[in-house]
């Protein structure tokens, strides 16, 4: 029988052993806002998954970090493609490593949709780059994001920030923020009175990605921070810093892809005005 439910109250990890231990033939179907993924075993054996552009272990990797989302199970669906050849236990473990080591990156990278630029100092930063260092800064064109270099580059955008982060500790490259696809234009002939509303539905969109009371105060102090910009007659620039400052931490404490989400969501807000 089918096997279903959400990500937020099981994660995936945990739905693959139990499935995996009964040695069940099937596949996950996953989804995530307008993201997805599959996961195919063979009795009991992860061989094949996609997410997005990414196929085999960096898939697993990918939907693994995902805190939100829905799974469905269909037994007996099968596939001839083998793109993985760790074990379960292998796999796992290494999506739980990559889960705390993208903790420690967040602290410098908020998104995944930052932009990176090259630093004002890095012309006198005298470094020598690895292989993957300089495959990554040949795409820095400072329009594209880190989810487009790592598309552009066929890795995952978790790899991408691991050499990112290093760029950004010795100085060669810094981020911006990618608001690009967000109806600027739009907020700005909203009234006083709409921006507020919009501020509140904003905040609570980003509580909502963050179930807990760990992260009410940071979320808190940055609606704050919007609600005295906008009295100071900078209502546009308030909540423009406050989509940034509640994206960054929706992005760290619950994963980049919690994080698009995040943003698709204020996009809507913004465009009902």
């Amino acid at each position: 029988m089918a096997f279903q439910g959400s990500l937020r109250e099981l994660p995936l990890p945990d739905v693959i052993q139990l499935v995996a231990v009964s040695g069940k033939t099937g596949a996950f179907a996953l989804k995530n806002g307008t993201d997805s993924g599959r996961i195919f075993l063979r009795r009991g054996q992860i061989v094949h998954a996609t997410a997005g552009s990414l196929v085999g272990e960096q898939a697993v990797y990918e939907l693994a970090r995902w805190s939100q989302g829905d799974f469905n199970f269909t037994p007996e669906a099968e596939t001839e493609l083998v793109s993985i050849e760790k074990s379960n236990t292998n796999l796992l473990m290494e999506a739980a490593r990559q889960i705390d080591e993208w903790r420690i990156l967040s602290k410098k990278i908020g998104s995944t949709r930052m932009i990176p630029v090259f630093a004002p100092q890095a012309s006198r930063v005298s470094v020598s780059f690895t292989p993957p260092e300089w495959a990554v800064i040949t795409k820095v064109d400072e329009r594209r994001s880190i989810d487009e270099i790592a598309a552009g580059l066929g890795l995952g955008a978790f790899e991408v920030c691991k050499v990112i982060y290093g760029l950004l500790t010795s100085g060669v490259l810094a981020l911006h923020e990618d608001l690009r696809h967000l109806p600027i234009e739009r907020l700005r002939e909203t009234t006083a009175g709409e921006q507020a509303a919009m501020a509140d539905q904003i905040h609570r969109t980003a509580q909502s990605l963050l179930v807990g009371s760990e992260w009410a105060a940071d979320l808190d102090a940055a609606l704050r921070l919007c609600r005295a910009e906008m009295e100071a007659g900078r209502g546009t620039d308030g909540i423009l810093d406050l989509v940034r400052s509640e994206e960054k931490l929706v992005s760290a404490h619950a994963g980049p892809h919690q994080a698009k989400t995040f943003l698709e969501r204020v996009a809507a807000i913004l465009k009902a005005g």
